[in-house]
Parts: structure tokens; sequence; C-alpha cells
């Protein structure tokens, strides 16, 4: 078991590493394109083009993980997806970059990074032991709040002193990296020739995790709940920066995404050190209450303080929440299946969050076209109404035997 923990730390370290890199791309494009358009629904369709592929292939990634070696599926998914952001370099390099360099570049990075995820998630069930799956899930959600927490820091800073290029240039080099340190990791993992069924179609494959989910009706009450959830918080994710902006400029962008994030990283150290080990599913509704409230305020006020405390809380909120919700899927599917079903589980949340990436700017535009408000407060009102919309969603939580059923299933191995 110590050699597993070995392993998932050094791959924690990498994934750390290319969250970090992705999160400068992120804001970097997001103030290009606000600063080229003014428009939040331009901002929204750069992050649904990087959600979207994921969504379209998050099943096929998912039957990969269970067919293929997931550690090479890690790499592929890791090294390839630099294409899409050589490509956005290379475009402004030329100085022939536009919105549809951005869009194409954007969309090739993220098609390829959707391979990542369901093996990553199966990856961790590989290395680990069941009562190590909460403080992994809380080092994972430190890495994923390193694209809060440290990027737009470290990206509001270089932007005031030079240009997106430079965030680009240093995106590329974390995939490098990221591909050398999963290598490491894979050499010396043997892989179980008994649990890759190549001779079974993917349609057998599909099939079969949609079967463990649907037979479970605790896990497919999640699963509902979480695309309902992400389609609510992805209104803060899109119109953030469009909310800010408004009044700020990138650097004051920066400094408070740091700070908001923070809370993220406060949490996320409570949950890897001392784990979730019971009453997952009450604190997992009262998380997600915590983080509608949060965020309803963070979209109530037009002063940056405000909104870094209330921020700051609902991020507080999020590794609590994504630890329990882990820990539940985790613990209820068969390892051997963990691929599929977590492409499957990804395919559907991520509905709701593809949704609010459609809508939420183009609401917020609708709003300002009224001549009644600016895009600041336009943003401000669609992040409260999708807030109070989300703690009432968590509350449903409480009311539903099926999923408080999964505290005491013991499906998965104990010991690695």
């Amino acid at each position: 078991m110590k050699n597993g923990m070995k392993k998932f730390i050094l791959l924690w370290i990498g994934e750390l590493i290319s969250a970090i890199g992705s999160g400068l791309t992120s804001f970097g494009l997001g103030v290009y394109v606000f600063n080229l358009t003014g428009s939040a629904t331009q901002m929204a369709l750069v992050t649904l083009l990087g959600f979207l592929p994921g969504l379209l292939l998050s099943i096929p990634a998912g039957v990969l993980a269970d067919k293929i070696d997931r550690r090479l599926l890690l790499i592929l998914g890791d090294g390839l997806s630099g294409a899409g952001i050589v490509f956005i370099l290379v475009s402004m390099l030329l100085g022939k970059c536009e919105l549809w360099n951005i869009y194409v570049g954007v969309t090739i990075s993220s098609g390829f990074a959707s391979l990542m995820l369901p093996a990553f998630n199966a990856t961790i069930t590989d290395l680990l032991g069941k009562e190590e799956y909460t403080k992994a899930s809380g080092l994972v959600s430190i890495a994923g709040s390193s694209k809060f927490l440290i990027s737009p820091l470290v990206a509001g800073l270089l932007l005031s002193v030079t240009d997106i290029k430079v965030l680009l240039i240093i995106d590329i080099c974390t995939f490098i990296l990221t591909v050398f340190v999963t290598i490491v990791v894979r050499k010396g993992m043997k892989v179980n020739k008994e649990e890759i069924k190549e001779k079974e179609s993917t349609k057998e494959f599909v099939k079969d995790g949609f079967k463990a989910i649907i037979e479970n009706k605790g896990i497919l009450v999640l699963v509902i709940v979480a695309s309902l959830i992400n389609m609510f918080m992805g209104c803060i994710q899109v119109l953030s920066e469009s909310l800010i902006l408004g009044f700020g400029d990138a650097q004051t962008l920066g400094i408070a995404e740091t700070i908001c994030a923070s809370g993220m990283l406060v949490s996320s150290l409570i949950v890897g050190a001392i784990g979730i080990k019971k009453h997952q599913v009450k604190v997992l509704a009262l998380s997600l209450v915590g983080s509608g409230i949060a965020m309803a305020l963070f979209g109530a006020f037009q002063n940056i303080y405000l909104i870094c405390v209330f921020g700051f809380i609902f991020f507080l909120t999020l590794p609590f929440a994504n630890t329990c919700l882990d820990y539940l899927v985790r613990s209820n599917i068969d390892e051997n299946k963990q691929g599929r079903v977590w492409g499957i589980i990804g395919f559907i949340s991520q509905i709701g969050s593809v949704i609010s990436f459609s809508l939420s700017g183009v609401i917020a535009d609708g709003l300002v076209s009224t001549g009644t408000m600016d895009i600041s407060f336009a943003s401000g009102i669609v992040i409260l109404v999708g807030g109070i919309i989300l703690a009432l969603v968590a509350l449903s939580l409480f009311f539903f035997k099926s999923v408080k059923k999964l505290e005491n299933n013991d499906n998965v191995k104990e010991v690695k």
C-alpha cells in the first residue's frame, strides 16, 4: 500500500503542475477575449469549448480506461492536449490570431484532455485502498484548486509586465513535465490482462457502465443531482470574470481569484489530512447548501472585498462536497468498471455545465442590452439567482434514502 501511495503522490504532483499551467492559459484567454470583445457571451463560449469535447468524449474515454492501459491514456491525454495550446501560440506569434483560432485551439486541447479524467480516477482506485480514498480526494482537490489559487495571481502579475504568449509557453512546458512524471509512474505497474477485456465490444462496455449506475438508485440520484448542481454552479465559473472586470483590471481579478480559491486550499488540506470518515451524505448536502448561499452573496455585491469574502467561503465548501461525492461513488462501484462508470458520470454531470456555459453569458448580455445595467451588475444578478437555486437543489439530498444507503456499502476491495 505504501508503494501505491508513493506512486499516487508522484502522479498527483504531475497533475498539480499541469493544473497550474492550464489555469494560466484559462485566465489569460479569458482576459484576452474580454478585452477584445467586452462580451460575456464570447468569454462563456471559450469556457464552453473547454468542456464540450470532454462531454462528448467522456464515455469513449471511460471505455478506453477499462480496455487499455490507463497510464498510457494519461500520457496521451496530457501530451496531445498541448497541441491546441501550441496552435494558439503559433497563431499569435504569426500575428494572425482571431477568435476562431482560440476556439479551435481550446477545443483541440479539451478533446485530448478528456482522455485523462476517467483514467486518472480509475488509476486512483488501482493504486489505493478504500481507507485512503477520502485523503486522496482531498489532495486531488488541492491540485484542482491550484488553477484558481496559484494561476490567477501569477497570470495577473505576468500580464501586467508581459502578454499572454508567455502564459501559453509556460503551459506547454508543464505538459512536457507531466508526461515525464506519468511515464515514471507507469514504469513498474503491471497491467492486469484479466481486467482488460479487449474482446468485449465498446457497446457492451457502455451498456455495462450504464447498468452499474442505473441499478444503484443512490448513485443514479447523485449523478442527476450533480448535473443540476453543475448547471447552477457554472454561472459563477462563467461570469465571475466579467463581474470583476466590469469595475477592475486583470491584476485585481487575479488577486481576487487567488484569495477566493485559498478557501479551497484550506479545506482540501483538512480533508487530505483527516479525511471524512462518516456522514458523507450529510456533509455533501450541507456543504453544497453553503456553496449556494455563498455564491448568491458573491453575486449580490460590486465590492471587491465582499466578493473575496464570499468567494472564499464558496471555495471553502467545495472540497468537502467533492470528497463525499467521490467516496460515495468510488466505494459503490466494482473496481473493474471504474473507468467506464466515471466516463458516464462525467458525461451526465457535464451536461449541466454545458447548459450553464451556453446560457449564462447570453442571459447576462441580454440584461445589458435592456440598457438598465452594465455587464458587471448583470453578471452578478445571474450568479445570485444560480446560487439560490443551487442551495435548494442541495437540500433535496436529505430526502433520498437510496443515497443514504451508499454510506455503508463495501463493494470495493478494502486493501490493494
